[in-house]
Order: structure tokens, then C-alpha cells, then sequence
């Protein structure tokens, strides 16, 4: 039997190391792409084709690079991932997108074809003037931009222009914000006091609207506010005109102090009284102003045969009115406000005022919205409905 030789005897003497056993194993760098490895060419064309022109095709060429880069060992992976993930994205955005727009279109050619029989011609809404009468696609006066058929307003009509005025909005207020549509609306009320001066005297169905510009429209120049009464609930035929020119010179003198009342009565400052006290109060000094303006009319044609007893009683109204109001005005807390306003409210009658119209020979018919609106600071004086197209 044979035995190991001992180890050399003697300082740094010692058996070497045993040699590793050989083996088998992947060459050093196996797996990884050379640096001279083509580019796989799908990989590019995917990123590229997603983000410039056709994102499902792009879809198409990243999988194929995925697919030979691992048979192939290209290069090029993180590319190809990239260029899939962007064409899914951007085909996500473009499904949206023309999904919109074919919705729109469907939705102008339906109202292009819904009102396709109409008389009349088509015509912008901004080219409409005041007096022009028009229909519009399944008498939709709430649409934003609604195609308008300008027609005799002998005819059967949506839709009476009532102005066309360029817009000059105080450089804080933004179109389409609340302080722009107020002052929209405003405008277009004074402008339908001043077309249909005897508001007592429009159809229950009547209604105010107003088109003004978007945010996007005024950016481009757009400047016009349009201002309409509405009447799609019924037929209409004729014209609601009924301005000074039509009327007796007394006729539009009254009219002109009352309907301005009724305006200032109806548009009491947005927000609750604890916020906006001193608003209310210079509200009810305008209101105050009004009535004083009123009361000079009134004074003029107190002698007038057949006006005597009706203006007096009136005068009596508006004298009771005005001391109401200065003390609204005067009201150093809400809660005073708010008693002050509630018997202010209450000085005037709808009777005193139906005998006085009667008297000056105009329409006797109170008005529902007036009827309606109860006689309280939550509700204000109120007027006719208005809209805006959405």
C-alpha cells in the first residue's frame, strides 16, 4: 500500500492548491449583444411609426423586434419595449379622439338633416341683427352654436333677435365665467326691455337667451353677444317688436323707469348676505334711485285725463317704496338687512301697478313669473326665465 508523501518539511513548504476540475459553462459574455450587433430595425420603426403616424402599426413592429431580437440576439430590447408602449398609448389616444369626432359630426349632420326642409336661409348667428326671426334643428335654442335658417317672422320661428352688440368685457372677466355671464345676461335683459318694451305684454311661453362667446371663440376674435327670445314651447307667428318707436311717447317714458324698477328689483349681488353686506346695501340704494327716477314720470303725467287716480296711487306706493329702501340701504347688520329688505318688498302692490298700465293703455295681464315669484329676499322681485346654451 502506497501513502501520501508528507508534506516538505521547513518554513513556507506546503502542498499547491488543487486545480479546478474541469467543466462545462457558458463562454464569458454569452447572452449579452457585441457591441457590433445590428440594431434590429423593427425596434426603431416601432417608436418612430407611434409616435408620428400609425400607432397600431407601431404596435405590430415592437412585438416582431421583441420576438427576432431574442432569436436573433440584436440589438435594440429597451427600444422595441419603448416604441410598444408609446404606439399603445398614442392608438389609445387616437381611438379617442376620432370617436369625438365622428360623434360630432354625426350629431351636426342629424340636425342638419332634422330641420333639412325648412324655409328660409341659412345663415351665421352672428350675422343675425336685431328684428331677424329664425329656426333652428329640432328647436333647440340651448345648443351652443345652433345652425339658424333666418325666416319672416311672419312664419312660424324659434328664435327673435332682440340685439347684436360687440362685447367689451372688463379685462377681469374671463369668458364663460360667472362675472361674464352676468354681464351677459344683464345686457341681453335691457336689451329685450328696450325691443319689447310692455314686458307684461310677452307670452307666457317667452324666454331670454343669450349666445355669447367661448373662451376658445374669443381668442380668435370673436366679440358678438346675440340675444334672442325663445319661443319653442309653441308656434310663433308675428313679431314680439314692440319698442319706443310703436308705442305713444307717455307709453314709452313709463315704461322705460318701470322696466328699469323691474331690472334692478330682479338682480339682487350674487352670494349670501353675511358675505356680501355692503354689496346689498348699494344694491338697495340703485333700487332706491329707481323708484326717485319712476316717481319723476309719474309727477309729469299726473294731469293727464284718465291717469289721475292710477298715478296718484302709484305715487303713493313709491313714496312708502322709497323709505323702505334707504333704510334697507342704511341696514348696519344682516339680520336688519334682512327685515328691512322682507317689508321693502312688501310696499308695492301688483294691483296698483295692473291698474296704472291699464291706465297708460298697456297690457293688464300680469305675468306668471311675476305671480310666481314669491315676495321674499330669497326670491327677490324675480323676471322671466333666461338661458344660456350649455
Amino acid at each position: 500500500m502506497s501513502t501520501p508523501p508528507s508534506p516538505p518539511s521547513g518554513p513556507g513548504h506546503s502542498w499547491p492548491p488543487p486545480s479546478p476540475q474541469p467543466g462545462w459553462g457558458p463562454p464569458p459574455g454569452y447572452g449579452q449583444p457585441h457591441p457590433e450587433q445590428a440594431l434590429n430595425g423593427f425596434a426603431l420603426a416601432s417608436l418612430l411609426v407611434g409616435l408620428l403616424c400609425l400607432p397600431p402599426l407601431g404596435i405590430v413592429f415592437g412585438i416582431v423586434a421583441l420576438v427576432q431580437i431574442a432569436r436573433r440576439r440584436q440589438r435594440g430590447r429597451a427600444l422595441a419595449i419603448v416604441g410598444l408602449a408609446v404606439s399603445v398609448v398614442m392608438t389609445g389616444v387616437m381611438v379617442l379622439t376620432v370617436d369625438r369626432v365622428a360623434t360630432a359630426v354625426r350629431d351636426r349632420m342629424g340636425a342638419m338633416g332634422e330641420f333639412a326642409d325648412v324655409e328660409g336661409d341659412l345663415r351665421d348667428l352672428d350675422d343675425l341683427r336685431a328684428g331677424d326671426c329664425f329656426n333652428v334643428p329640432g328647436g333647440d335654442l340651448l345648443d351652443d352654436r345652433p345652425l339658424t335658417y333666418k325666416v319672416d317672422c311672419a312664419q312660424t320661428h324659434h328664435g327673435e333677435v332682440t340685439a347684436s352688440k360687440l362685447l367689451d368685457l372688463d379685462p377681469e372677466s374671463v369668458p364663460e365665467s360667472a362675472e361674464a355671464d352676468r354681464a351677459s345676461e344683464d345686457e341681453c335683459w335691457k336689451a329685450q326691455d328696450a325691443y319689447a318694451m310692455d314686458t307684461w305684454a310677452l307670452p307666457a311661453y317667452a324666454e331670454m337667451f343669450y349666445f355669447a362667446p367661448s373662451r376658445q371663440s374669443w381668442r380668435q376674435g370673436d366679440r358678438r353677444l346675440v340675444c334672442v327670445i325663445g319661443t319653442t314651447e309653441e308656434e310663433r307667428r308675428g313679431s314680439l317688436r314692440q319698442d319706443a318707436g310703436s308705442l305713444k311717447p307717455e307709453q314709452s317714458a313709463f315704461l322705460r323707469v318701470a322696466n328699469e324698477v323691474e331690472f334692478v328689483l330682479g338682480r339682487p349681488p350674487e352670494g349670501d348676505l353675511e358675505d356680501t353686506l355692503p354689496e346689498h346695501q348699494a344694491w338697495a340704494r340703485t333700487v332706491y334711485s329707481a323708484l326717485g327716477d319712476e316717481a319723476k314720470v309719474l309727477e309729469a303725467d299726473k294731469a293727464r285725463p284718465g291717469l289721475e287716480k292710477a298715478v296718484q296711487a302709484q305715487l303713493k306706493e313709491i313714496e312708502a317704496a322709497r323709505t323702505a329702501w334707504q333704510r334697507t340701504s342704511q341696514a348696519k347688520t344682516v339680520a336688519d338687512f334682512d327685515r328691512q329688505w322682507e317689508r321693502a318688498l312688501g310696499t308695492m302692490s301688483v294691483e296698483t301697478e295692473k291698474a296704472l298700465r291699464g291706465a297708460y293703455g298697456l297690457s293688464t295681464e300680469v305675468p306668471e313669473w311675476l305671480l310666481e315669484s314669491p315676495e321674499s329676499p330669497e326670491g327677490g322681485s324675480g323676471r322671466g326665465p333666461s338661458s344660456q346654451p350649455a
